[in-house]
């Protein structure tokens, strides 16, 4: 089935995690209580956009194309907990100067094009499971993160949960990379 040019698609743009941290992440997940979060879902969003017309993906795998920001040494250290929405989460005690400058440019360029996105306070973290419970105090070796691979995702909504499919991807040491169409 293909996607009219009037339909909306739901995007976000994130940093999207290499196997090694996927799997760390998936470590933390085992003792938590709710809906953990898929292996292939995990990332740390950047910008979430919402419901979009097409247009606003190609705009967006433009701005992807020219970030200027460098790779990022995140050291996940910290598992908390947003009440409100009952979301299980893991983080940094103190964001790197990096990731905030990469949240800004991302900001800067969506807004040069128009784009808008959801205006909350920026806390960058990990959804390690939803509809949980609040996780005991944990202890777990930092896990270090060079984020360098930020992504373009639609999200598609299933009864089942959320089923994510990237539409670009830009490491930040390289080029522009389109997924192989399949």
């Amino acid at each position: 089935m293909s996607t009219t040019s009037s339909e909306n698609m739901r995007l976000f743009l994130a940093l999207w995690p290499d196997d090694t941290t996927r799997n760390a992440l998936t470590q933390l997940q085992l003792p938590l209580a709710g809906r953990k979060v898929p292996y292939e879902n995990l990332h740390l969003t950047l910008a979430f956009l919402g419901p979009q017309p097409q247009g606003v993906a190609e705009a967006c795998k433009d701005i992807l194309a020219r970030l200027q920001s460098p790779a990022i040494e995140l050291r996940l250290d910290k598992v908390g907990y947003f009440a409100r929405n009952r979301i299980a989460w893991v983080g940094a005690h103190a964001s790197p100067p990096d990731l905030l400058a990469l949240h800004e440019e991302l900001g800067q360029a969506l807004a040069h094009h128009g784009i808008e996105r959801e205006r909350q306070q920026f806390k960058p973290h990990v959804t390690l499971a939803r509809d949980a419970s609040m996780p005991v105090d944990m202890t777990f070796s930092p896990i270090v993160w060079r984020a360098s691979l930020v992504t373009l995702v639609r999200s598609r909504p299933t009864p089942a949960g959320s089923v994510y499919e990237v539409l670009a991807q830009r490491s930040l040491d390289e080029a522009l990379r389109m997924p192989d169409a399949g």
